[in-house]
């Protein structure tokens, strides 16, 4: 007989979903490859962070797939808020513990070589499942603080489940099963190398008296002389030889341990299986942010439109690199990000490595988090819901590609806008860098154009100041130094007009005029 691992199963769940309030969505969230912009805005980072130490519950597509209207965001919202209740998290917790005992069970049922052993693992595995939907079901129900649409589904879906009748079997056949095997007794009689199994007829127990009489013999701590079982799970040959000689004197009990292992293979119900991967989705995120808001940083539900592209997020940051700077334990400076009325677009300037390209990401950051139906980063936020987001980002030039770094540019940036559409969203970083200020002036602004007349959302990093006084769509920020050493970044990015300096610097660094380059060659 050939024996389904049903852990590695996963038939479709028809029930309710923990995170699609559309089923259809749920359907369609494992064929989703990770975003082309993951990279860029180092969401692919973010992603890693969160499910690592969670592999077996596979999340990262659930990452990959953002949702399709803002009533499926506030789907999301009502369960994390749910959660947000120590009580609630703490039962869904002590449910997913039960279903990972239950998981490292039907493991242990493929390992197994001895056929006897490996039913008695897997009816323990089926227990283990019986409890933890039991007390799940009994918890949700007398918990009156849950509100979200997802929780108050799946509560009534386990109160069906448990109420019947198959359930009830399952129920009764496993405590059936557990209590007759608990009532086996046998004796051995081992006579050098040969052992033999018999009934146990009630013999009587010499021990007591056995100890009783060389108690008076004791002088001192006396040699432990006992041995021990070994916890290894696999039976020696001995012990499974033992075993077969039970078997055939309860040859009625232990057919009915077979056929219990044999009819049960389906026993995972899908949509209690899918549940306690999908909720991982929520408590993945909720530990990675309770690490970074130890370090006092802080996180909002976010206001989602699919309507108004204003755009306000205070207090808000580089999750990606928030989670760097607090590793180190160094400060993570934040931002505020405002556009309102016809404003559509931010043009960054500013001196390197003063966290425009951070700004950038940022940006793009939130708006994905959001679309997840996840917390942001900031105090609070009122974000668009794009339809897709575009990225362009600067890479090293392909010696292998005989275009050129320019031709490679135009082409991309041709593909994000043939298919971008008004409701987009587009970060690009640092365009046009490989040629000169003239062309990349020219090209910059039929970029910029292109996009005003799309009335999409936009970030664009760029050293070429005149960019930022294209019309009232674009909004000019720039990094900002510390007034009195402009050599230290603030990292802070600010409404501002460009001031001219931007390219200057970015001229004197490249064909080193800074100050610091001019003292290292002028004698001192």
């Amino acid at each position: 007989m050939v024996v389904t691992h049903a852990s590695t199963v996963r038939p479709p769940a028809t029930g309710p979903s923990i995170l699609f309030s559309d089923l259809g969505d749920r359907a369609n969230a494992d064929k989703r490859d990770e975003p082309d912009f993951f990279p860029d805005l180092h969401l692919d980072r973010v992603v890693e962070a969160i499910v690592n130490g969670r592999e077996e519950h596979d999340l990262t597509p659930f990452f990959h797939s953002p949702l399709p209207d803002v009533d499926a965001i506030n789907y999301r919202h009502e369960v994390f808020r749910d959660l947000d209740d120590p009580d609630v998290r703490g039962r869904v917790e002590e449910f997913a513990d039960r279903m990972r005992r239950m998981r490292e069970h039907l493991d242990q049922v493929a390992k197994l070589h001895y056929e006897w052993q490996r039913h008695r693992w897997f009816l323990d595995a089926v227990t283990v499942y019986r409890d933890a939907v039991d007390k799940l079901a009994e918890d949700l129900t007398g918990i009156p603080a849950i509100r979200s649409r997802g929780f108050l589904a799946l509560r009534d879906y386990l109160a069906g489940v448990v109420a019947s009748p198959e359930f009830a079997q399952l129920r009764e056949q496993t405590t059936g099963l557990i209590n007759d095997l608990a009532e086996v007794r046998y004796c051995l009689n081992i006579r050098g190398n040969r052992v033999r199994v018999t009934h146990y007829d009630d013999e009587p127990d010499y021990s007591a008296e056995v100890a009783d009489t060389f108690a008076k013999f004791r002088q001192g701590a006396v040699r432990e002389y006992r041995g021990k079982f070994s916890d290894w799970p696999e039976m020696n040959h001995v012990e499974a030889g033992i075993l077969d000689q039970i078997v055939k004197l309860h040859p009625e009990l232990f057919a009915r341990l077979a056929s219990f292992h044999e009819n049960h293979q389906d026993f995972l119900d899908a949509t209690i299986a899918a549940f306690d991967r999908e909720v991982q989705f929520y408590l993945a995120y909720r530990e990675h942010l309770d690490t970074l808001r130890a370090a006092g940083l802080r996180f909002c539900y976010p206001t989602v439109s699919a309507e108004s592209k204003n755009m306000d997020a205070r207090g808000t940051f580089d999750i990606a690199l928030a989670a760097l700077l607090v590793a180190e334990k160094t400060a993570v400076v934040s931002n505020d990000i405002q556009l309102s009325g016809p404003e559509r677009i931010f043009v960054v300037t500013g001196p390197n490595q003063g966290g425009k390209t951070t700004f950038a990401r940022t940006i793009g950051q939130l708006h994905y988090l959001a679309s997840l139906g996840c917390l942001v980063p900031g105090l609070r936020a009122d974000l668009f819901l794009p339809d897709a987001i575009f990225s362009h980002f600067e890479r090293e030039e392909d010696i292998t590609n005989l275009t050129g770094k320019l031709h490679d540019d135009l082409n991309r940036i041709h593909g994000i806008l043939d298919r971008a559409t008004p409701s987009s969203l587009i970060i690009m970083n640092e365009v046009f860098t490989s040629t000169t200020l003239h062309d990349a002036l020219f090209l910059g602004r039929k970029v910029l154009q292109w996009m005003i007349d799309l009335d999409l959302l936009a970030v664009y990093v760029t050293f070429v100041d005149e960019l930022t006084r294209l019309g009232d769509s674009i909004v000019s920020v720039a990094s900002t130094v510390d007034p009195n050493n402009p050599a230290e970044r603030t990292y802070r990015i600010v409404r501002r007009p460009a001031d001219g300096r931007a390219y200057a610097i970015t001229l004197a660094e490249k064909y080193r005029l800074t100050y610091d380059n001019l003292t290292e060659r002028i004698p001192s």
